[in-house]
């Protein structure tokens, strides 16, 4: 059996976060090859001396040859067709995926009867930019890489997910899908849309507003310069959990915009958010060394000491 420690990886696209992290393995050591729907997607990366094919049975029927690790790295509107041509071609492979939601993706998953050897991933790293021009192999370096740990999750595709991510630069919180979603809702979603209301207010007070625009206009609506499809198809799947944060979040400027127009002040908002920033700021992760995989209750364990702020640095 190949070895799991530089296993090989099939990445099924081939854009900002698929291309990376092709360009992540291949650095890190891995024999990896990718697949790109787009032809011009797939000659740009063998331009740049990159094994990518337009060719998705062939691609997988090589992952299935050599065992590979293959991660499902396309927007959540792509994520069926390839499901269905990996349990077509590839159905024992170990499966992951970096899929901005996790539960749409472990459902759709479970119906293409692949759950058995799937472990959902999210790395939380990005730019605005998207398509293989755009990647970098340094993408995923301290960043944090989100690993599931939902019941059923098998030791060795688990294992291997966790080695691929901590090989290309990052840390491990583990965490179960629904979870993740939520949490994502909140300091990934939300400010996406933010970021569009922000830049929308900019624009409608017209060029003096935009000519007067600093460091918290730019800092504040960098996301919005994300292409407006790719934004929805992140954030959109997550509708359960964003609107819920979208309400509570409504309700804080709410109150804020009431407290204003009443009493001339902001304080509220302006002391909580501040306060919560430092929050933010002073917030430390600690390794998480008492968890083996496979002992008794290992998946349970990983996943509340995950939601304690644990991380993994490194597997023995």
């Amino acid at each position: 059996m190949t070895s799991a420690k530089k296993a090989p990886v099939c990445v099924l696209g081939t854009g900002l976060i698929g291309g990376s992290l092709l360009r992540a393995a291949i650095a890190a050591g891995y024999d990896a090859w990718g697949y790109n729907r787009s032809a011009a997607g797939a000659q740009a990366a063998r331009t740049d001396g990159f094994d990518v094919t337009e060719d998705l049975p062939g691609a997988l029927r090589r992952a299935a040859q050599t065992d590979a690790l293959v991660v499902v790295a396309v927007p959540m509107p792509a994520v069926d067709p390839l499901l269905s041509a990996i349990a077509t071609y590839a159905p024992r492979c170990p499966l992951t995926d970096v899929v901005s939601v996790k539960e749409p993706v472990a459902a759709a998953v479970r119906d293409h009867g692949l759950a058995d050897r799937y472990v959902g991933g999210h790395p939380m790293a990005g730019t605005a930019e998207s398509g293989w021009a755009a990647t970098d192999p340094a993408l995923f370096r301290e960043a944090v890489w989100a690993v599931g740990v939902d019941e059923g999750a098998r030791v060795d595709p688990w294992t291997r997910v966790v080695r691929l991510a901590l090989d290309c630069g990052s840390v491990v919180v583990p965490v179960a899908a629904a979870e993740h979603d939520r949490a994502v809702a909140r300091i990934s979603h939300l400010p996406h849309m933010l970021a569009e209301a922000l830049a929308l207010a900019g624009a409608v007070g017209g060029d003096l507003a935009l000519g007067l625009a600093a460091g918290s206009f730019r800092d504040g609506t960098r996301v919005a310069g994300t292409a407006p499809d790719l934004v929805r198809a992140i954030c959109e799947p997550n509708s359960t959990a964003l609107l819920e944060v979208l309400d509570e979040t409504l309700t804080v400027l709410g109150a804020a915009r009431d407290s204003l127009r009443a009493e001339r002040t902001l304080a509220d908002l302006v002391e909580a958010g501040h306060d919560a920033r430092r929050r933010y700021e002073s917030a430390r992760r600690w390794e998480i060394t008492d968890v083996r995989p496979g002992e008794r209750d290992w998946l349970e364990n990983l996943r509340a000491a995950g939601a304690r702020g644990g991380v993994i640095t490194r597997l023995s």
